[in-house]
């Protein structure tokens, strides 16, 4: 392995609801109120459609394949919830993470090293203001029909609902199921909710659920599980194992990006590319120029501690439902 790169898990596509549009010469956030399951590939600034979406759109029997898909079935492919799900607080400069952190622990580029430093979390920290970090989730599951069963589709999010929402739903199951997570078949679903910070204009998140919520659906749910980690068991599957060469591959680097995150950052991030100086009322960072000028001036407040100790900002998903 090469030192100081992170070996994500390999992932056949992305889960998304929300895109960026181009108003005005600016790349604004919109919020969608369904599910999109894409490829890694864009093509006129779009993401292409991965071939099981139309097959979910089928499969649940919606109109069209432009019918809206609000909800995936999805199995998880690990039992450790800090596999299947990450979150991080995340600093960008240029698309790039320049310093993460857990509240606790950070690490930040400075100077062309790596340094580890306490974490007050974005509220409490001036380098935060400056450089607008904010928490970042990433779920890996597998969708119902995709063809490798070492691979993942990922959703990826910066909205305070999915990330509470998910992480929540995770450690539940873990403790009501003995920690037996992997190839429990569950549903991603769409919820939607109404906030003070969202002027109660409704926004929307992700959920795991069981398919079939009933105790009989829930026995049911146990039984496939089981079925389907036998099944690969026989074939010679070593979960242990598979979660301990997991582990090892995140955290040979410091930081967990890869092509596929600079790509979706253009998406989740529109008003994150550099510092928080120059932005105008909507809270979106100025042209490229106009950035170039404003980082020495960001760097010397941040210096003389003149920056202000939180970054605005809202309900994550009222922003960017992602």
């Amino acid at each position: 392995m090469l030192k100081g790169l992170a070996y994500t898990t390999p992932t056949q596509g992305r889960i998304s609801i929300g895109r960026t549009v181009e108003h005005g010469g600016k790349n604004l956030p919109k919020k969608e109120d369904f599910i999109t399951i894409t490829s890694q590939v864009k093509r006129d600034g779009e993401w292409l459609a991965h071939p099981l979406h139309e097959r979910c759109v089928k499969d649940q029997k919606l109109e069209s394949a432009s019918a809206k898909l609000r909800q995936i079935p999805v199995r998880l492919m690990f039992n450790d919830p800090d596999l299947s799900f990450r979150e991080q607080y995340e600093a960008f400069l240029d698309s790039r993470q320049v310093c993460v952190g857990d509240g606790e622990k950070a690490r930040r580029r400075l100077d062309g090293r790596i340094e580890e430093l306490a974490c007050p979390g974005p509220d409490n920290c001036q380098f935060a203001a400056a450089y607008r970090c904010q928490p970042f989730g990433r779920l890996n599951v597998q969708i119902e029909g995709q063809d490798d069963p070492l691979a993942t589709f990922i959703f990826r999010t910066r909205g305070w609902n999915s990330i509470r929402t998910l992480r929540t739903k995770l450690e539940y199951l873990k403790a009501a199921l003995g920690g037996k997570l992997a190839g429990l078949p569950l549903l991603l679903v769409m919820r939607a909710k109404s906030a003070r910070l969202s002027l109660n204009t409704p926004f929307f998140f992700l959920d795991l659920v069981f398919r079939d919520a009933t105790a009989a659906g829930i026995a049911q749910a146990v039984k496939e599980r089981d079925a389907h980690l036998d099944a690969l068991k026989e074939a010679g599957f070593d979960f242990e194992a598979l979660e301990a060469a997991a582990r090892i591959c995140l955290r040979n680097g410091a930081f967990e990006e890869t092509e596929e995150d600079l790509l979706e950052y253009e998406d989740l991030v529109p008003s994150m590319n550099g510092p928080n100086i120059g932005a105008d009322a909507a809270g979106l960072v100025a042209s490229a120029p106009d950035r170039a000028r404003a980082k020495p001036r960001a760097l010397a407040q941040l210096e003389a501690g003149s920056l202000p100790q939180s970054a605005a900002g809202a309900e994550g998903e009222t922003a960017v439902a992602a």
